[in-house]
């Protein structure tokens, strides 16, 4: 029974050591760095403003850092994917641009073949961002057609 216990506290001993040797590792690549966080809760859907956010340091690897929201051109003007809580981080997964274009409100089809350039009005059956590919149906002749969204809001149709 004295040697079980021998090995048993050897074991322990080496077991706590590791222990302290991989929080020592990660401390040591762990660094303090500035998050910006809301001040209040940002619902889903909700277009972020330069208002109510503010700085807050965490100790992070640097590495892992660049998946969150450090500065404050990554986060205004972005919509909300999911609820975000005050004074926590913000994943750049959870926000996207804003959606360019809305199902059933009227936008600007364009053809353009060179010299030849057509435009129409058009009703998205679905909503989109910029360089999305949508289905659009024509008001006038009824027909559905794709096109890519473009910066201006118009949507490209036909050949490119």
């Amino acid at each position: 029974m004295a040697a079980a216990k021998i090995i048993g506290n050897w074991t322990l001993r080496v077991l706590a050591a590791g222990l302290c040797a991989l929080v020592f590792s990660v401390a040591a690549r762990a660094e303090r760095i500035a998050f910006l966080v809301p001040s209040q809760i940002i619902y889903p859907g909700q277009t972020i403003g330069n208002a109510g956010l503010t700085e807050k340091y965490f100790t992070i690897r640097a590495s892992a850092a660049a998946q969150y929201v450090l500065t404050p051109d990554q986060l205004v003007g972005k919509v909300s994917r999911r609820t975000l809580l005050p004074g926590q981080p913000i994943l750049l997964s959870s926000v996207n641009e804003p959606d360019m274009v809305q199902r059933g409100v009227p936008a600007v089809l364009v053809y353009d073949a060179g010299a030849l350039v057509i435009t129409a009005r058009g009703t998205p059956l679905e909503a989109g961002r910029v360089g999305d590919f949508i289905k659009v149906r024509n008001i006038d002749s009824g027909i559905t057609v794709s096109g890519t969204i473009l910066a201006d809001g118009r949507i490209q149709v036909g050949m490119q």
